[in-house]
């Protein structure tokens, strides 16, 4: 039987973006609930960033998984401006990629949260 060598994994670094990001979408979503539930929709948000950094995703991988509903549910290209702003292109361009929605739709998008 052969004896797999196990690589230990580098934790990423956190810092300070990590929790601004986590209280930004706290802030963005409160009040809003897992469809049909009574589940605080920050839930989902959170499971999706401990799944990023278990992947071994980094910070900025973690904080765009904090974010990556913001855009579509909380005011569309606006939303994603005060995100690059604020976290950074690489950020916004991850949380680009992961939202739903046409150009179009994302321009009209209304201030939801």
């Amino acid at each position: 039987m052969k004896v797999r060598k196990k690589i230990p994994l580098k934790a990423p670094k956190l810092g300070l973006g990590l929790q601004r990001a986590f209280r930004y979408a706290a802030e963005k979503h409160a009040g809003q609930t897992r469809k049909k539930t009574a589940v605080p929709y920050l839930s989902h948000l959170m499971a999706v960033a401990a799944l990023v950094l278990e992947a071994g995703g980094d910070e900025d991988m973690a904080i765009a998984a904090l974010l990556h509903d913001v855009v579509e549910d909380c005011g569309g290209r606006p939303r994603l401006r005060e995100v690059r702003k604020q976290f950074g292109r690489r950020v916004a361009k991850i949380v680009e990629g992961c939202t739903d929605g046409t150009e179009e739709k994302l321009s009209a998008r209304s201030e939801a949260c």
